[in-house]
């Protein structure tokens, strides 16, 4: 899904489609260095964070009516916490990152505010998460979408370059509105065999199913992992820019189709010309795979799942969506049909989803509530990514250092101009998305600076987060440090060096016209 940090979906019993998947497969040799996870990044910029509190000086800005600061005027204030209260913020950061609330008298952050106040931590956030993991675990514990899947590979086996478009554009379709990623892990063993019996190799099974879904979470539309969550701390709402990301996301998906689609064909024509080469019998084995009998017909059942799922992120997607914006320009008053959701009803948009898809599937009602519970479980080490990542961010506001990191920011925001900023936040961003693979994480953890600076360089907010969750699935396609790129090589039998040398022309690719397309909307909004 969305979030690069989530897990395979849940296996119930008596399970439907592809194998289970295994966790990665340690790829670092005994006694070398092992990068660290998402956790330990974070609790150390945590510590780091609190450390810079006595460095940086505290301040800030005057607000407009919309809660945006105003240029130019920055002051310095008194620092709010002495060593003991710094230090027992740290240690509450967790929490207050989960439920904290802002007092509004004071703007202090804590557990149990004094006086009256409002929530701060990402509770709401978390809960969604974990109402996602339940849906989409419930999704492929019907078999549905594993049957449809197979279905559609069987029907084009015989037409290999076609089967490597249908398949792509599916996962990358997946990856924009929902953020499929380490969901991807259970196909590796229905589509390697199935390249492999088309005569070619390993790797256009790993472009199709990475790339596929890579590239479409790179141009996500609506994923909520993402653009939701990125969008929620910045204060705008999801549909914002919808527009740009949806011409990104068809010029992208098509780029990487025709990039994969070429290698393919490549090795089609010159086995020789293969990256990576055939392993004994693996012709053999695959043929054999290929001349199996025709998966069996969609049920009833598969095809109800089917025609929900496609529902609910239809619906999402309308629910969240400002149409009276879209049509009449901004600031227009909401039309009456218009429902402006937001995190608490998608909430529970996906567990009534989550129930409906159950019943349809003849889940029955303990394996429906065993495969939700399954799916929040898996899904929980992204949801407190999340937390911890607006840990760091309550540390700086307590300390009041945001608005002078933004103040050091403003004057470079301020004297670059939009075809520039829109590019550079992409490119800024490459570095934390390594580090934090997570995009909810990431999202959590930048989205509360970038947001307020696109308005010094008279950027939009959505054009930001457009430009941050490019970068961020950009990075996710090729870092090491991402469980879905070294558990997709070592699934398919690929060296990470020759996936590097496969890939590195296509991100070339990709970077130049993102980075296009960010400039040239900054400059016409």
């Amino acid at each position: 899904m969305t979030d690069t940090q989530t897990t395979a979906p849940p296996q119930p019993p008596a399970p439907q489609g592809p194998p289970p998947t295994q966790p990665p497969p340690d790829v670092e040799s005994k006694g070398r260095f092992r990068f660290p996870s998402a956790f330990t990044v974070l609790v150390f910029l945590a510590v780091v964070m609190w450390a810079l509190t006595f460095v940086i000086p505290a301040g800030e800005y005057k607000t407009n009516s919309e809660g945006g600061p105003i240029p130019g005027t920055y002051h310095e204030v008194p620092a709010p916490l002495n060593f003991k209260q710094k230090t027992e913020d740290l240690f509450l950061s967790p929490v207050n990152g989960l439920y904290g609330n802002e007092e509004a008298k004071s703007g202090y952050v804590e557990p149990e505010p004094s006086g009256p106040g409002f929530l701060f931590g990402s509770a709401g956030v978390f809960l969604f998460v974990l109402a996602i993991g339940g849906f989409i675990a419930v999704m492929f514990g019907t078999g549905a979408l594993d049957r449809g899947i197979a279905r559609l590979a069987y029907r084009v086996r015989d037409r290999g370059w076609l089967m490597i478009v249908a398949i792509m554009v599916v996962f990358s379709i997946l990856g924009s509105v929902e953020g499929m990623s380490e969901e991807t892990l259970g196909f590796y063993g229905l589509i390697v065999p199935l390249m492999l019996a088309l005569g070619y190799d390993r790797m256009v099974a790993v472009g199709v199913i990475m790339l596929g879904a890579g590239v479409g979470v790179m141009g996500s539309t609506v994923n909520p992992f993402s653009i939701g969550i990125a969008s929620g701390f910045a204060g705008v709402s999801i549909g914002d820019g919808i527009g740009l990301r949806l011409v990104m996301w068809i010029v992208l998906t098509a780029i990487t189709i025709a990039y994969v689609a070429r290698y393919a064909h490549r090795v089609l024509q010159t086995p020789g010309r293969s990256l990576v080469g055939f392993a004994p019998g693996d012709r053999e084995r695959a043929a054999a795979t290929a001349s199996e009998a025709e998966p069996p017909a969609l049920t009833d059942r598969h095809k109800l799942v089917i025609a929900g799922v496609v529902l609910t992120f239809a619906f999402m997607i309308f629910s969240i969506i400002p149409w009276a914006e879209i049509f009449s320009g901004s600031g227009a008053e909401p039309y009456s049909w218009e429902l402006d959701w937001w995190f608490p009803q998608l909430t529970v948009l996906f567990i009534v989803a989550a129930v409906l898809l159950g019943i349809l599937g003849g889940l029955g009602e303990k394996r429906i509530t065993d495969t939700m519970s399954h799916g929040a479980a898996d899904i929980l080490a992204p949801a407190l990514i999340i937390v911890f990542a607006r840990g760091i961010t309550v540390i700086m506001h307590n300390n009041a250092i945001t608005d002078s990191v933004l103040h050091a920011m403003e004057s470079v925001a301020s004297g670059t101009s939009q075809a520039i900023f829109a590019p550079l936040i992409f490119l800024v961003n490459l570095p934390l998305a390594f580090l934090i693979p997570s995009t909810s994480g990431h999202a959590t953890l930048a989205m509360p600076i970038l947001a307020p600076l696109g308005d010094f360089a008279n950027v939009s907010r959505s054009l930001v987060i457009t430009a941050w969750n490019a970068a961020s699935g950009w990075i996710n396609l090729i870092t090491p440090t991402s469980g879905v790129v070294m558990g997709g090589i070592a699934l398919a039998k690929v060296g990470y060096d020759r996936y590097v040398r496969f890939i590195a022309p296509l991100l070339a690719i990709l970077f130049v016209v993102t980075a296009a397309f960010l400039a040239g909307a900054a400059l016409i909004e």
